[in-house]
């Protein structure tokens, strides 16, 4: 799928014109852009995680001549897919959302034992 048959979808999915649908795009990926490129990720649950890493320096080599070349450290958008994307790409429905333990009732406050006197030894 091509940006113009993603803003057909898109459009037609949100009845929405392909303009605004068209903007909307283009300002997804200019705010995802810049916000990785200053090394903050970009995280929307269930779909993945844009973000940047740092690639380190290696070796390579010229498939032409084969001599060795030295391959600069440098940063790499990474995108991580999320459980829901995952899911939905392996045709299973996605894990539906835990419900949180049923809260405790607080312990009713125990008085403090009443002291028995002490016999004393004659």
């Amino acid at each position: 799928m091509n940006k113009t048959e993603l803003i057909e979808a898109v459009a037609e999915r949100a009845e929405l014109s392909k303009a605004a649908v068209n903007k909307a795009i283009d300002a997804l990926t200019d705010v995802i852009t810049s916000v990785i490129s200053k090394g903050n990720p970009v995280a929307l649950i269930g779909f993945g995680t844009f973000k940047s890493v740092m690639r380190s320096a290696r070796t390579g080599k010229n498939p032409k001549t084969g001599a060795v070349l030295k391959i600069a450290a440098k940063a790499v958008p990474k995108f991580s897919a999320g459980a829901g994307l995952k899911a939905a790409v392996a045709g299973k429905k996605p894990a539906a959302a835990k419900k949180p333990a049923a809260a405790k009732k607080p312990a009713a406050a125990k008085k403090p034992a009443a002291k028995k006197p002490v016999a004393k030894k004659k």
